[in-house]
């Protein structure tokens, strides 16, 4: 099968970063789906697996996460798919990527493709749909459920034109949430707003000076280390803090300490990474996700579209997450 790989980890620019291949079709057993690949997206965690480092692979490693595509083949111990259904997900970070034209995946981690998508629009939201939905509803515990009681409750997305806030910002503004997102920009701001933004402030600037007023969770999409005495002083006493960035110095938790604030993390593949208990969540909220695009409530976040899935395309998506400046995602469709 064909598939985009890498022996070394190398700079975007270079001719050898990413390379055509050809793979042994692998075979399903167990929970696994074979799935044939129709379009995939890079997300930042790609291009930080693909960043310079000094190990060599022996064989060609796949990189990708988000995709979607058909079901060719099931392992025996599958019971949610069977051949011919559509699907996306995000998989596992611990196996072979999309960035083939074959792929096994735990069905437990897949959902059902919203039909009223094509596959590169569906292809744009597994991961990142994960990572807002266990953000908001799991980490920071707010029940989405609960509309009227969350119509009281103020978010802040810092960083809220990326993959993650675009979905986010829907998913917030469903459950009933007052929503501040953070941008920079004319058209990151733009987009924010059509999202359903009810008030845009710039990350650049003082947070504090910015907000009428303290904000009862904080979702943190960028640069936690900058970002985190502004949280600290914006946090309303007893509310909740969520990052997906990871720190590069020391948090200085003691800041939260007074205000009884809590502090947690997300990375969408843990439940994969461990195979917890309740690994499946995954499967049910990407159903759910299908569901509410289908009723209208949630829109795919791809702004922009390749193709075909070679070498060259996967490098232009990588330059274009890389530049820091993406709104929405990028996607990459068929062989």
């Amino acid at each position: 099968m064909k598939a985009v790989g890498l022996k070394r980890y190398l700079p975007i620019e270079h001719d050898e970063s990413f390379l055509d291949v050809e793979m042994a079709r692998p075979v399903p057993k167990g929970c696994d789906l074979l799935v044939k690949v129709h379009a995939i997206s890079v997300n930042p965690v790609d291009t930080k697996q693909r960043a310079p480092k000094d190990e060599v692979e022996e064989e060609p490693r796949i990189l990708g996460w988000d995709a979607s595509g058909i079901v060719e083949e099931v392992g025996e111990g599958c019971t949610e798919f069977k051949v011919g259904d559509e699907v996306y997900y995000a998989g596992s970070i611990t196996r072979s990527g999309s960035y083939s034209e074959y792929q096994l995946v735990d069905e437990r981690i897949v959902g059902k493709k919203p039909s009223s998508l094509s596959f590169a629009k569906a292809a744009a939201l597994p991961l990142t749909t994960i990572t807002a939905w266990e953000a908001l509803f799991e980490r920071l515990a707010i029940d989405p459920e609960a509309s009227e009681i969350n119509k009281k409750s103020h978010l802040l997305i810092i960083g809220g034109a990326g993959g993650v806030g675009s979905i986010a910002i829907q998913l917030a503004k469903w459950a009933g949430l007052t929503v501040t997102a953070t941008a920079s920009r004319e058209e990151t701001s733009t987009w924010v707003k059509k999202l359903g933004a009810d008030n845009v402030v710039n990350h650049h600037e003082s947070l504090k000076e910015q907000l009428d007023a303290e904000v009862d969770y904080i979702l943190c999409l960028n640069n936690t280390d900058q970002h985190w005495q502004a949280i600290a002083e914006i946090i309303k006493p007893q509310g909740k803090i969520c990052s997906i960035v990871e720190n590069k110095e020391p948090l200085d938790l003691n800041v939260l300490k007074s205000k009884s604030a809590t502090f947690v993390w997300e990375f969408m593949f843990t439940r994969a990474m461990y195979e917890t208990d309740d690994m499946s969540k995954q499967h049910q909220l990407l159903n759910k996700v299908s569901k509410l695009i289908e009723e209208g409530h949630l829109q795919t976040t791809l702004t922009e579209t390749l193709s075909p899935i070679e070498a060259r395309t996967i490098k232009e998506a990588h330059k274009m997450v890389e530049s820091g400046g993406m709104i929405g995602k990028v996607v990459v469709e068929g062989f």
